[in-house]
């Protein structure tokens, strides 16, 4: 019984993980993509240009999806909190 909700745990804590980053690191590799293919096309190889529009762009992801997020983490650390008696079985 331990060894599964080990495996369960850690497989919940990977997914959570994963869509807690999703919201900030999609749009920084969306702004990446675009501006690394205008500066191909332009020729302008400035590499501090794509860290503002970044940074802009996973600060409004934040200010978007942080609550979500939030709920997410609280709600598995709550999940975690509650097996604690059952990972000594």
């Amino acid at each position: 019984m331990g060894e599964d909700l080990l495996y369960d745990s850690a497989r919940q804590a990977l997914w959570v993980l994963t869509l807690a980053v999703l919201p900030a690191l999609l749009p920084a590799l969306l702004i990446g993509l675009v501006i690394g293919l205008i500066q191909a096309a332009t020729s302008v190889q400035e590499a501090t240009l794509t860290f503002v529009p970044k940074l802009i762009g996973v600060a409004l992801a934040i200010l978007l999806f942080g609550g979500v997020t939030a709920g997410l983490l609280l709600d598995f650390t709550r999940d975690m909190m509650a097996a604690i008696p059952r990972m000594g079985r």
